[in-house]
């Protein structure tokens, strides 16, 4: 490996999920060291199984992983494992290392101060707020020191200030990095070269230059690609017509058209195959309950955290069908432990009229049962069995084939999310609560997503720090929880 000075180099490398779930077919690419790397493809291509094979959590079936002699790597996952959440700060830490690390509360503090978190060492995993554990998993992979830094969604759940912070620091970064987002402007802003996975042929395209740089130059591709199939297509389609004209002259009219045919399939074998672009989610619409009139919730107090003690505010919030209130508050504030005790109906000084279905978006599918599958999570919302119904809408969410009867927990969290909006659709929800519903979510489906919100007749609260997704939303109020 150190002839080329690849810190890693995929060969022939190919892996599927059991029977007839390919991920990778023999696929090759390396990783110069001290690259910034994006890694490109739709929900479900397999970028973070990319993952797990550079790290060695998952063996490869065919070919090989190539790794630089005594390379050293760390994974900030998407999520924190649900087996780590009941740990302190300092157990999380401690885990990932083989062997005990004296002294560890000052390696700590200054990832944590890199990071822009002030956390107790003493202080448990699951009462972090999404955004507060983004930046927790960050620093378990910065207090490792590792060659190779594998962040897998690393903006979800941030606000902007830990994404302008974040992207700060891996601009200066000078070790090997890869990164997986949905984030265009945050990986245009430090990567120099672009993995892409094609969910289609399974394969790696390797591309050089910043995030934008590629993605004009797939667009350039694929007009060349297009404009040079449909020159050929019109070809193919006047040897076919003269073909068919002189075979019917007979005679030795019939050899020309023989060859005027071959000619036509030389060309068809000629034609590019052109690459598919990731698939779009179909528009939708989610339907609201019927029947319900006058106030569906009303906000009279609520619970803000400040320097990680209880603060109580008072408020005058009433919903009404058609009302859509924007939270919003830095990382930790409360915003999600809120949206959830709203949803349970536990929370002080909020009350939901009787009788409205809550459809509850959570950022970590935790509403999700990782044991269901696809089909039996959708088939559980539904008050009236459909199952033609149910497929339907399923199919508009990419859910479809083998996927229907794939486990929730084996899912991408991609998928997780797009699940959980197939879900809503059935329910027929009269109030909706979504929890940074953009994340983990591809780019192309978020205008879609976004105009299925704008258009819900529901009374609706939403959470989400993506700016560019919110301004496509009808958003009726504002709750700033931050506000003094």
């Amino acid at each position: 490996m150190s002839r080329d000075n690849s810190d890693v180099r995929f060969e022939g490398v190919s892996f599927e999920y059991g029977h007839n779930k390919p991920i990778l077919a023999e696929v090759d690419f390396s990783v110069q060291r001290g690259m910034k790397i994006a890694i490109m493809g739709q929900n479900g291509a397999g970028k973070s199984t990319m993952f797990s094979l550079i790290t060695g959590t998952t063996p490869v079936e065919g070919g090989k992983i190539l790794r630089a002699p005594g390379l050293t790597i760390a994974l900030s996952s998407q999520v924190i494992p649900r087996e780590k959440l009941e740990l302190t700060v300092r157990a999380f830490f401690e885990s990932f290392f083989k062997e005990k690390v004296y002294d560890i509360d000052p390696k700590i503090d200054a990832v944590l101060e890199i990071v822009h978190l002030d956390a107790p060492h003493d202080r448990i995993m699951k009462s972090f707020s999404g955004g507060q554990q983004a930046r927790l998993l960050l620093a378990s992979a910065l207090i490792q020191d590792p060659d190779l830094l594998l962040l897998d969604e690393p903006t979800n759940n941030l606000d902007h200030a830990g994404i302008e912070h974040l992207t700060d620091f891996l601009v200066n970064y000078q070790k090997t990095c890869m990164v997986i987002s949905h984030d265009a402007d945050f990986l245009n802003a430090f990567t120099d070269g672009v993995l892409y996975l094609d969910v289609h042929t399974r394969k790696v395209e390797q591309y050089t230059g910043t995030y934008k740089d590629t993605v004009r130059e797939i667009s350039i591709r694929i007009e060349k690609e297009n404009r040079k199939n449909a020159q050929l297509e019109k070809k193919i389609q006047e040897n076919k017509d003269k073909a068919n004209f002189f075979a019917q002259k007979g005679g030795k009219m019939r050899l020309v058209a023989k060859k005027m045919r071959e000619e036509a399939e030389e060309m068809e074998e000629s034609k590019v195959d052109v690459r598919k672009e990731d698939r779009t989610i179909r528009p939708f619409k989610i339907p609201f309950q019927e029947d319900l009139i006058g106030e569906l919730i009303n906000i009279s107090s609520y619970t803000t955290l400040k320097n990680h003690k209880p603060v109580s505010h008072k408020a005058q919030i009433s919903l009404k069908k058609t009302n859509h209130l924007h939270l919003v508050g830095p990382n930790g504030i409360g915003k999600s432990t809120l949206l959830e005790s709203i949803a349970n109906g536990t929370a002080e000084g909020a009350s939901i009229s009787r009788g409205v279905v809550v459809g509850y978006y959570r950022q970590d599918f935790s509403t999700l049962n990782f044991e269901d599958t696809v089909m039996e999570s959708l088939d559980g919302v539904m008050k009236k069995k459909d199952e033609e119904h149910l497929r339907s809408v399923a199919a508009g969410f990419l859910l479809t084939g083998n996927i229907m009867a794939t486990k929730i927990g084996s899912l991408s969290e991609g998928q997780k999310g797009l699940v959980a909006f197939a879900q809503l659709v059935l329910l027929r929800p009269g109030l909706l609560i979504l929890d940074e519903p953009t994340n983990h979510i591809n780019f192309r489906h978020l205008p879609v997503i976004a105009k299925a919100l704008s258009e819900y007749e529901g009374a609706m609260i939403l959470v989400s720090h993506v700016p560019e997704f919110v301004a496509q939303i009808r958003i009726d109020d504002t709750l700033d929880l931050g506000k003094k």
